[in-house]
């Protein structure tokens, strides 16, 4: 019974993720385009290089969100971290060609044409 309420919270960490991204403000979209920010394989974003702070208080505003957003969806039978893993596996695979991504292994990477190199527990 366990692995079906994990597998339907996942399934609806697919859906629900999107309508969050559907909302971008345009500081974050300039800062992802210009490669500043990535996403992170643990479901948040990161910070490519330097750290301003506005830069830090942007990434840091999106990440409470998408925290809250984990801790919502978790209380459907799974953990808050297992949400956040299977989120930043989604959006890494999102990516488009030209913005960065984290890599397991810790480096920041450019998504090409290619599929990102992601997690191998991604799905």
């Amino acid at each position: 019974m366990r692995p079906m309420l994990f597998t339907a919270a996942l399934a609806a960490a697919a859906l629900t993720v999107t309508p969050a991204l559907a909302q971008r403000d345009p500081a974050y979209a300039a800062a992802r385009a210009a490669g500043q920010v990535g996403e992170q394989p643990d479901g948040y974003l990161g910070i490519v290089g330097t750290a301003t702070p506005e830069l830090r208080a942007l990434v840091n505003n999106l990440n409470i969100q998408r925290k809250k957003q984990y801790t919502d969806q978790a209380a459907a039978g799974s953990t808050v971290q297992q949400m956040a893993f299977v989120t930043g596996c989604n959006l890494i695979l999102r990516t488009a060609p030209g913005e960065k991504y984290q890599a397991p292994d810790g480096r920041w990477l450019t998504r090409g044409a290619e599929a990102p190199v992601r997690d191998p527990r991604c799905l």
